[in-house]
């Protein structure tokens, strides 16, 4: 299949186009203006619908919307304009509707600037909104493995009835890299049955909501909810490990950070220190599975990331206190540079006996 030379927003907006998705909602914000952009052009040829709503919060209602009619919908925003779709997330993850939200992150908080970011992890990956609820979240690292996850996002929110969010950052969404749009592996998918396209006189009519006024029907709901993503994370979890086999030192880095620690990893290794990476493609359900593969080789953890540090929780979840867990990050939309990784893990490895 020929390769095609892309701008990260442009071939996450043709992968979900390729996906099946007709219908885009959304609301204009750097640094992931170009995919509503691009959904404007392409999405009439094909007969799909293009809005720019009056605000965030209106585009995440009109996805509830076409979601609710069954249909494939995507919605795309940089960090505050997702922290304004919160509310709807969750009434959409409480209605078990099925949607795909692309997150292109920007620094913060508050309206903060248009550098890259992995500052909104907690906001993804806690469930951002009210309520018991959790969704499906990716971290591509290369705008080919973007489109990829972009069509399986379809396909996972489809299957579970949920919101999926593939988060990025400002560097994913603008730069430009050869892609091919390969056909998303194949899930047997059940019927939209519950959708509201209408009785046509031959049933009782479909109601999607998330309002449950009785207290025993809301909890039954939850713990319902709470068996889906039960098996989310068992189903659906996803990351590399990369030259983990003599570790001595795990890195641990997901989306664009990643390939900044890839290379100080092999600096590293050219220098005698034994480095590895584990890198989770889910950043919910968190690949905490992989840290049980570390060997025995290993003496610490680093964690690295563009921000304060908001996946180290997890990480020191995943380790359950078998290694010690240090931390280096940049924020505010300055990026890791592989130098000063590389010096964070020569520190470490001075201290550790």
């Amino acid at each position: 299949m020929t390769k095609v030379l892309m701008k990260g927003n442009e071939a996450l907006g043709a992968a979900a186009i390729k996906a099946g998705c007709k219908y885009f909602f959304g609301y204009p914000i750097t640094p992931q203006s170009e995919l509503p952009e691009f959904m404007a052009r392409e999405l009439p040829k094909i007969g799909g619908v293009f809005l720019q709503a009056e605000s965030e919060i209106a585009a995440i209602n009109m996805v509830y919307g076409a979601a609710g009619a069954g249909e494939r919908v995507l919605t795309s925003s940089s960090s505050l304009g997702i922290a304004l779709k919160q509310e709807g997330i969750s009434y959409i993850a409480g209605a078990e509707l099925p949607c795909v939200i692309i997150n292109i992150s920007r620094g913060g908080p508050g309206l903060g600037n248009i550098q890259p970011s992995q500052s909104d992890y907690f906001m993804v990956t806690r469930g951002g909104g009210n309520g018991d609820y959790r969704h499906p979240a990716y971290a591509p690292a290369t705008v080919q493995e973007a489109v990829d996850l972009t069509m399986e996002a379809f396909n996972v929110a489809d299957y579970y009835r949920t919101p999926v969010i593939i988060q990025g950052d400002g560097m994913l969404g603008q730069m430009m890299e050869p892609v091919e749009f390969n056909e998303p592996k194949k899930r047997d998918l059940p019927p939209k049955d519950w959708a509201t396209k209408g009785t046509g006189g031959k049933r009782e009519p479909n109601i999607v909501t998330s309002l449950l006024l009785a207290t025993q029907d809301l909890e039954d709901h939850n713990w319902k909810l709470d068996r889906k993503y039960k098996e989310i994370e068992k189903n659906e979890v996803m990351y590399e490990m990369y030259r983990m086999e003599d570790a001595e030192i795990v890195l641990v880095a997901y989306g664009t950070t990643s390939r900044i620690v890839k290379n100080a990893i092999e600096t590293l290794r050219e220098e005698g220190i034994k480095a590895g990476l584990i890198r989770p493609i889910t950043i919910w359900p968190y690949p905490s599975k992989a840290f049980d593969e570390i060997p025995d080789s290993a003496k610490a953890i680093l964690t690295v990331e563009m921000s304060t540090g908001q996946m180290l929780d997890d990480v020191k979840i995943a380790n359950e206190g078998r290694l010690p867990v240090y931390f280096y990050g940049r924020t505010g939309g300055m990026v890791p540079t592989p130098d000063a990784v590389i010096a964070k893990a020569k520190e470490i490895l001075g201290g550790v006996e």
